[in-house]
């Protein structure tokens, strides 16, 4: 973990140990804002690239506008400077796209190019809220997409602002944030919770194989009566344990 308590890539390949749900329910432990308050995608995504597994890093956020063709004359150099705030922001980082012509995605960003691209400069994908292409390439390139649709062309793809706000499948996320996404969705975690997020996904993760699973899985051949006495125990423990781990361990 690092001096201001961001955590720091190592931390971040440990956290891809588990799935994105088991992520929040670390979080949910430690939060400090409401559960409902989670920055987490209230819309649907897909994962065209599950092979590739679960994507962590830091949040470079940009705008796009695929089907408006005055972007590239108002502002012909914005590739050369949207490359540069990329290779600016220390890795790994995942690309977190708002398109501005939500939900048309006419157009993409990203194809086999702008993976390589993204790829050699610190990114290991990118939650788009619209359309990509070529799927193949991007998988061989190694970068994770999490999108709405695939499409056929690029149209008019352009940056048109980056550094500040997206909101990207009904959630708003702020560059720098920490994104864990895979098959199911993703979340960015606030600021204020980051520092104690693995130990507590760690903590809530040991919790569940601790109790209710085991109560659930190795219940065969028990009686009824015995099968909920177990769950009503495991549940009573789990509880404790999710409890300790929302103090931060105190016991």
């Amino acid at each position: 973990m690092t001096e201001n308590g961001r955590i720091d890539p190592g931390d971040m390949l440990k956290l891809k140990r588990w799935n994105t749900p088991t992520i929040y329910n670390g979080w949910e432990a430690i939060a400090k804002r409401d559960r409902l308050d989670g920055l987490w995608n209230r819309e649907e995504t897909k994962d065209f690239m599950p092979s590739l597994g679960i994507m962590v890093g830091r949040a470079v956020t940009v705008r796009i506008e695929p089907a408006n063709p005055e972007h590239p004359s108002a502002c012909p150099h914005a590739w050369e400077e949207w490359f540069d705030h990329v290779a600016s922001i220390d890795g790994p980082k995942i690309v977190v796209m708002q398109d501005l012509g939500k939900p048309a995605g006419l157009g993409s960003f990203w194809g086999e190019v702008s993976a390589n691209t993204h790829r050699s400069l610190g990114c290991v994908g990118a939650i788009v809220d619209g359309a990509i292409r070529d799927l193949d390439e991007m998988t061989n390139a190694g970068f994770k997409a999490l999108a709405r649709r695939l499409c056929v062309g690029h149209l008019h793809s352009w940056p048109v602002d980056w550094g500040g706000p997206v909101e990207v499948f009904g959630t708003r996320i702020e560059e720098g944030m920490l994104m864990h996404a895979d098959k199911h969705g993703f979340i960015g975690i606030p600021a204020e919770d980051e520092g104690a997020l693995l130990w507590a996904v760690r903590a809530m993760d040991d919790a569940e194989c601790e109790t209710v699973i085991p109560a659930g899985r190795f219940a065969s051949g028990s009686s009824r009566q015995e099968i909920l006495a177990a769950r009503i125990e495991a549940s009573r423990r789990y509880r404790e344990l999710a409890d300790k781990a929302s103090r931060g361990g105190a016991q």
